[in-house]
């Protein structure tokens, strides 16, 4: 029987760009694994009850946008102050776009990019 959500696995290109943009959502590093055979590391982030876990490579293509792969489409944080958030991002180098209404329930949301091109929806 399923308990809830695990973990959210996402392949990273490069570890200090998405550690500094992981960590500007409020996530902590909490383990490193680098793995020398399959030349990756696996970095566990932990925040907002959420754990993360990044596996850092050169090796993987780029992520397919326009038009989008199947598979994952984007993952979505909740979050109580979407308008500091924003700012907190933005003032770290980011870019969300502006913050919209969401178009069923009314709730103000936006996305932003991690550095691979992963669609993180913030939605208050």
């Amino acid at each position: 029987m399923i308990r809830g959500l695990h973990h959210i696995a996402i392949l990273c290109s490069d570890r200090g760009a998405s550690l500094r943009f992981y960590k500007a959502l409020g996530f902590d590093l909490y383990e490193s694994h680098p793995r020398p055979e399959r030349q990756d590391e696996i970095l566990m982030l932990r925040g907002h009850g959420v754990v993360l876990e990044l596996f850092v490579s050169k090796n993987n293509p780029p992520r397919v946008s326009n038009p989008e792969a199947y598979g994952l489409r984007h993952l979505a944080l909740a979050v109580d102050a979407l308008d500091e958030l924003v700012g907190t991002l933005e003032h770290a180098g980011y870019q969300p776009e502006p913050i919209r209404r969401d178009t069923f329930t009314g709730e103000q949301m936006t996305f932003v990019k991690d550095p691979d091109g992963l669609p993180i929806e913030l939605h208050e």
